[in-house]
């Protein structure tokens, strides 16, 4: 998928075949909202904007076609997310081209992206046959004690401009062979990705004769997603977003009832012990802060060094910088593509200032590049800061392809570093020691819900349960036993013996 050309009027040609390719009416868009690429920083195309009262009644319908969807035996909702699937390997690269114009993620790391909705796919198809429940023993003669597990309803889910169509795909694939219908609303930022993602989907709905209404897309601003926020008829809220966004949204949801699966920031840290493999946790690191310009919520922020190597790894951090190519993700030799917009640049420049007075030391980076060229995109020279301790700056998340080093002299004082910020979503350490691997997947390890060792912070599998913990939100999307979140529980009791014995011996006439 090889592009050379940058132009706004090339680059939004190739994005208006790809939108068209996956099934997008592009003639009948137009509207309010201007749809701009990183790339160059100029507006692709317009599109319309969802009102409160079509977001309304989108929620409406879907909660009618749930009522469908839920009595249809769950192999048989795994026959839409199969062919979802196969669609979606078809058009792998027409939508890996409107990621990388829209987030300004360089090829692989798009086309992977794609392979992700791929490999969920995949996931739910064999979890539409092992939506287990248990049974477990009584203590009354002639009874049977279960679980049963049944559809929640519609799930909301508000997705974030870095993935902007992975993670949704995360949540869409588990609620529909759960039984759920689907109300999305993609970050504004990306929302052409959404609509190919969407086009993809009612092309799988049309060729299994599944009910329409499903699944619906909601193109909106910030309150637009309020609306879905606040719908009773919206059973799980699933968010991925800032700490702020989980912060007003969580206690909205939580006061009419319904349930939030929230993911929020990270503040992510790597330990490198004095065993480790230096050249092994150089790739990792390296991929790890500055892949899709340290926009992951995974990216790697700070890293804790073992006094007795950190001068030796530092020099080979800052050397492996300076081999980046920095440029239009188009050109597939570049590696680090654009900053989403010019505030996050103006983030990272803040942060850079703030560890300055806090006795930070710039190694490398942080300078803007290309701005000749494409003067309303962000492109950004990745930065090194070596910091004397975890001052304030180094506990707030930065978006953006910084990397605070620190360093330690005892391994307890490593975790309690690691431990020691308000987000806990991904970790790793870098040891070729098993005491302190072990040590730090322990209950007093590492507190992130990842935990890797000799592996970067970054690239999770979707096999595993992703979240994390404190300020993280809490919630687990993707693998696992994390389909849980989409469905309700009950517990059933069956008396097979013809006499009515109470639980706990209790007598009554």
């Amino acid at each position: 998928m090889t592009e050379t050309l940058t132009h706004t009027s090339e680059l939004a040609a190739i994005v208006r075949g790809a939108l068209e390719a996956c099934g997008v009416n592009v003639d009948g868009l137009g509207g309010p909202h201007e749809a701009s690429s990183p790339l160059t920083g100029e507006v692709l195309m317009t599109l319309p904007v969802n009102t409160p009262a079509e977001i309304d009644t989108m929620i409406g319908r879907a909660h009618e076609a749930f009522k469908t969807w839920r009595d249809v035996p769950a192999p048989l909702r795994g026959n839409l997310v199969k062919r979802w699937g196969e669609l979606l390997t078809e058009h792998k690269e027409d939508l890996a081209r409107i990621v990388t114009a829209e987030a300004g993620k360089i090829q692989s790391e798009a086309l992977g992206e794609v392979q992700e909705m791929i490999d969920i796919c995949d996931f739910a198809v064999g979890l539409s046959r092992q939506l287990y429940g248990k049974t477990m023993p009584s203590e009354r003669p002639g009874h049977r004690l279960m679980e049963t597990w049944h559809p929640l309803g519609v799930v909301g889910i508000i997705s974030a401009f870095n993935f902007p169509v992975a993670v949704y795909s995360w949540n869409t694939a588990l609620a529909l062979v759960c039984g759920d219908t689907v109300v999305w609303k993609p970050s504004g930022m990306t929302m052409l990705s959404a609509l190919a993602a969407d086009a993809l989907l009612a092309r799988a709905v049309a060729d299994v004769d599944a009910p329409q209404d499903l699944h619906k897309l909601v193109l909106a601003n910030r309150s637009g997603g309020q609306v879905i926020v606040d719908d009773p008829r919206v059973a799980l809220l699933s968010a991925t977003g800032s700490v702020r966004m989980g912060q007003e949204i969580a206690p909205r949801v939580a006061g009419r009832f319904g349930r939030a699966l929230l993911e929020l920031g990270g503040n992510n840290a790597a330990i490198i012990a004095p065993s480790a493999d230096l050249d092994l946790a150089l790739r990792g690191i390296v991929f790890a802060a500055v892949g899709t310009a340290g926009q992951r919520c995974t990216s790697m922020r700070r890293l804790i060094v073992h006094d007795s190597i950190v001068d030796e790894l530092t020099d080979k951090l800052v050397n492996a910088y300076a081999t980046l190519r920095i440029g239009t993700p188009l050109d597939e030799g570049n590696l680090i593509g654009p900053l989403i917009n010019k505030s996050s640049f103006d983030g990272m420049q803040n942060a850079i200032k703030s560890a300055q007075e806090q006795g930070g030391t710039v190694l490398c980076g942080g300078g803007r590049v290309n701005a000749g060229d494409e003067p309303g995109a962000y492109y950004v020279e990745p930065a090194i800061v070596r910091m004397p301790a975890q001052t304030a700056v180094v506990k707030d998340e930065t978006f953006a392809p910084l990397l605070y080093v620190m360093t330690y002299t005892d391994f307890d004082e490593a975790i309690a570093i690691q431990n020691d910020v308000p987000q806990g979503l991904s970790s790793a350490v870098f040891t070729n020691d098993q005491a302190e691997a072990e040590r730090f997947m322990s209950a007093s390890g590492s507190d992130c819900g990842i935990a890797n060792v000799n592996i970067g912070t970054s690239g999770a599998e979707i096999g595993g349960a992703f979240g994390g913990e404190k300020e993280t939100g809490g919630g687990r999307e993707s693998g696992s036993d994390s389909w849980k979140a989409y469905m309700r529980q009950a517990t059933n009791t069956v008396n097979y013996s013809g006499q009515l014995p109470l639980a706990q011996g209790v007598k009554f006439l």
